[in-house]
């Protein structure tokens, strides 16, 4: 190994740790999967999956999904993850606003439970950036509750086009970007692999 390598690779060393030793506060935190890449809801359910296999509890609720076959639900049932999904589907098939604020009203009903809830370590707001941003569900009231979850609870919120005012809440944000997607060639989404 040259010396070069070695000295670069210590000072790399020695930034990380100082990075961890300034790393002290220990509290549950906001997380935020936006952009408008494919990936944002599997990236949610990897620390779902994370967070089961250390014994953490984990709560999910999806807006937008409908009721088809759901690969990340049917593995993380089977490990104690409740799921509440709003089950009516792309808005754009519904075009029904009433009855689909209906649906996300009766739906933010159990996130409002599992956010107050001190046993639930890990929640997923999966799509509700699209709430906000039609008008569904109240910015303020979603980022009152987020204030006043219980302090050690972590929370992901995927969706595109998420509102400002969460991305400056959140404590880590990731935007997914499109650089090429296998459907904008003609190939068919398939299950185990697209949902």
């Amino acid at each position: 190994m040259s010396d070069r390598h070695q000295q670069r690779q210590q000072r790399l060393k020695e930034q990380v740790d100082a990075r961890i030793a300034a790393a002290t506060e220990t509290r549950g935190i906001l997380m935020v999967f936006t952009g408008n890449g494919k990936g944002k809801t599997t990236a949610a359910f990897g620390t779902a999956l994370r967070a089961c296999g250390h014994g953490k509890k984990v709560a999910a609720v999806q807006f937008i999904k409908g009721e088809w076959p759901n690969g990340e639900r049917n593995l993380l049932e089977q490990h104690g993850v409740e799921f509440q999904v709003m089950s009516t589907g792309f808005t754009w098939d519904t075009q029904n606003r009433e009855t689909d604020t209906a649906a996300c009203q009766l739906v933010w009903q159990q996130a409002r439970r599992m956010l107050a809830d001190d046993s639930v370590d890990l929640v997923i707001l999966d799509e509700i950036t699209y709430m906000v941003s039609m008008d569904y569900l109240d910015l303020n009231e979603l980022v009152d509750v987020l204030n006043q979850r219980p302090a050690q609870q972590s929370v992901i919120v995927t969706g595109r086009g998420c509102h400002r005012t969460l991305l400056d809440l959140a404590d880590t944000v990731t935007e997914m970007r499109p650089v090429k997607h296998a459907f904008d060639a003609g190939i068919q989404a398939q299950q185990g692999i697209d949902w």
